[in-house]
């Protein structure tokens, strides 16, 4: 945890297909119902002009190029948002991190080692939930919503990205990350939702840097 940091950082990765925006979304209507306020992110970063270069033009790029650039704009998004959030003591809540990268990029084979070394710098979150879904459904859910990327053209990545997805887990774990991994195959989203809702801590956070004296909420 860096200094200063009295939030709590929550990362939610899935293969592409797995339900992971419509769970995003359901979760959202859930804690808001429940009142509990939650600063909301996705990476790349939006409306930030080296995320929206890495959205627009990461498709042209490969390799160790496109993992420089994805990480580039993770620094910039811990710079502008996901530190300044968890500084302040917000519930943060991001949709991708590095378990994405430690996927998606190994899918054009850059080796791990190197990925972690890129990615070292970055916060690690106190809760990575990763979503799986066995590969047929997987297949099944891009067929309905087309082909948006490289990665769902290719036939065998929802496999790939199954088993890449649990060694991410396996990884995380070992460098001392909570990981919350749910196979959505046979449940709804809004199921989906609760257990990750039911996973997080109660608000608002104590504060870290003065645990004897209540943190003034903000207005």
């Amino acid at each position: 945890m860096s200094r200063g940091r009295r939030g709590f950082f929550v990362s939610i990765d899935g293969p592409s297909g797995v339900g992971k925006s419509t769970t995003i979304r359901e979760l959202q209507r859930r804690l808001s119902a429940q009142n509990i306020p939650a600063q909301w992110t996705a990476e790349p970063p939006r409306e930030d002009f080296l995320g929206d270069f890495t959205r627009t033009h990461g498709s042209q790029l490969h390799g160790l190029a496109l993992a420089c650039l994805v990480a580039a704009a993770r620094y910039r998004h811990i710079e502008t948002t996901i530190d300044p959030a968890l500084n302040r003591g917000k519930l943060l809540i991001s949709d991708r991190y590095v378990a994405s990268t430690l996927v998606l990029q190994r899918l054009d084979e850059v080796p791990v080692d190197f990925l972690l070394l890129l990615n070292d710098y970055a916060p690690r979150p106190d809760l990575a939930v990763i979503l799986t879904a066995s590969p047929g459904t997987i297949t099944n859910r891009i067929a309905k919503a087309g082909a948006t990327h490289r990665f769902r053209a290719d036939p065998t990545a929802p496999s790939r990205e199954v088993e890449l997805y649990q060694e991410a887990a396996n990884i995380l774990e070992d460098l001392g990350t909570k990981v919350l991994m749910i196979d959505s195959t046979e449940i709804p989203p809004s199921e989906v939702a609760r257990r990750i809702a039911d996973a997080l801590p109660t608000m608002p956070l104590p504060s870290e840097a003065s645990p004897t004296t209540p943190t003034p909420q903000e207005p």
